[in-house]
C-alpha cells in the first residue's frame, strides 16, 4: 500500500496548499500493543505527508551489535534501510506482532518504523491538536494529543510521537549536531531585538537554543505556531506603545512546520499578510524536508527552508536573512 507517491512534485504541492490553506493535517492512525500502564492498545499518529509508503513487514536481518529497539535492516525496492521496533522504544508490548512498516522520511534520512496495526486515516484541524507538556510525563516522546472527534466529552485521542527525539535516541548520526557542537557564525541584532523560534518538540528547542545561544543571538522560544502568533502580536503591541515598529523588536521568525493548534505554514502565512509583520524574515526549520515542501514553503512566504538538523547551516540561512534586511 502506497501513501505519498503522487504522479508529481507539482500534485503533491496543491494537495499540501488545500490542508495547509485551512490550518488542517492528515494523521496516518497505527496502533503499537498494550501499553505499560494498561491493557488498551492506544491509538498513535504521524503526519501522513512523512509516510512514504505501508507494506506488510519482510525479512529483517539482524545486524550485530545493533542498538536497543533497532530490529535490523530490510531491503526495500533496492534500498537498504534501518527498522525500528516502535513499540519498544515508546514501552508498548506488542500482542499481535509487528505486522507493518511505516517507511518514512524524516530530517533527511529514510527509515522504517515497525508497529502492530494500521487503522485509519483522518483529516483534522491543527485546533484539534494539543501540546502534550504539561499533560503528560511521556519524557519528551509524545508532542501532542489529537482530539480525533473534536471538543467532545468522550472523543477519542491518539498520541502524535516526537520521532526527532525517538531517531536520535535509537540510532544517532555520527554526522548529526549535538549540544557540543561550536557554530562558527556570529551575528549582532539590532539592540533590543530577539528570534522569536517555534517548534513543538523538546529535542528541537534544546537544539536550537544552543545555536542561537552560539551565534550570539537574543531570542524567545515558543512551542506552538498559535503562540508564537500571540507573542507576535503582543511584541507589536509593546513595540508601538515605545512609538515603535514590530521589526524594529523581532529580527526574524524562525518555525517548524509541525506544531500543535496552528501549523508553521499557517503562521507563516499570517505573518506575511499582516503589515505590521510582513517585512520580517520568515526561516523554516522542519523535518518535513523535500522539493514539495520548500515549494510550498516559497508559496506561503518564507524567507528560506532550512531541513533539520544541521546547526551549522541554519546558522548561515539566519545570518543570511539578517545581512538581507539590512540592505
Amino acid at each position: 500500500m502506497s501513501i505519498s507517491t503522487s504522479n508529481t512534485v507539482q500534485s503533491e504541492v496543491d494537495e499540501r496548499t488545500n490542508l495547509t490553506s485551512s490550518n488542517k493535517l492528515e494523521l496516518l492512525l497505527f496502533r503499537l500493543g498494550a501499553s505499560q500502564q494498561s491493557d488498551r492498545r492506544e491509538l498513535f499518529g504521524i503526519n501522513v505527508f512523512k509516510v512514504r509508503e505501508i507494506l506488510v513487514t519482510p525479512t529483517i536481518t539482524a545486524v550485530a551489535g545493533s542498538s536497543a529497539h533497532m530490529l535490523g535492516v530490510t531491503n526495500i525496492r533496492g534500498q537498504l534501510m534501518p527498522v525500528i521496533d516502535l513499540s519498544g522504544a515508546v514501552g508498548c508490548v506488542p500482542t499481535q506482532g509487528r505486522n507493518i512498516l511505516l517507511v518514512t522520511e524524516y530530517a533527511r534520512s529514510t527509515q522504517a518504523f515497525a508497529v502492530e496495526e494500521v487503522d485509519e486515516i483522518v483529516r483534522l484541524d491543527w485546533s484539534q491538536v494539543l501540546s502534550a507538556e504539561g499533560s503528560t510525563s511521556a519524557s519528551g516522546l509524545i508532542t501532542s494529543i489529537a482530539r480525533l472527534d473534536g471538543d467532545t466529552h468522550d472523543t477519542r485521542l491518539a498520541q502524535v510521537l516526537d520521532v526527532e527525539q525517538i531517531l536520535r535516541t535509537v540510532m544517532p548520526h555520527p554526522d548529526e549536531d549535538s549540544k557540543n557542537d561550536e557554530v562558527d557564525v556570529r551575528v549582532q541584532l539590532r539592540p533590543g531585538s530577539v528570534i522569536l523560534a517555534a517548534d513543538d518538540s523538546m529535542l528541537a528547542r534544546s537544539l536550537i537554543e544552543h545555536g542561537l545561544t552560539e551565534m550570539g543571538a537574543a531570542y524567545e522560544m515558543t512551542k506552538s505556531g498559535k503562540e508564537a502568533w500571540e507573542r507576535l502580536e503582543a511584541i507589536a503591541k509593546a513595540a508601538e506603545a515605545e512609538g515603535k515598529t514590530a521589526a524594529e523588536k523581532i529580527a526574524l521568525v524562525l518555525t517548524d512546520l509541525e506544531m500543535p493548534e496552528m501549523d508553521g505554514f499557517t503562521l507563516t502565512r499570517k505573518i506575511k499578510a499582516d503589515p505590521r509583520f510582513c517585512s520580517i524574515p520568515v526561516v523554516i526549520h522542519s523535518s518535513l524536508t523535500g522539493a514539495t515542501n520548500e515549494i510550498h514553503a516559497k508559496r506561503v512566504g518564507a524567507d528560506a527552508y532550512v531541513g533539520k538538523f544541521v546547526a551549522q547551516e541554519l546558522a548561515e540561512t539566519i545570518e543570511r536573512m539578517l545581512l538581507a534586511t539590512r540592505k
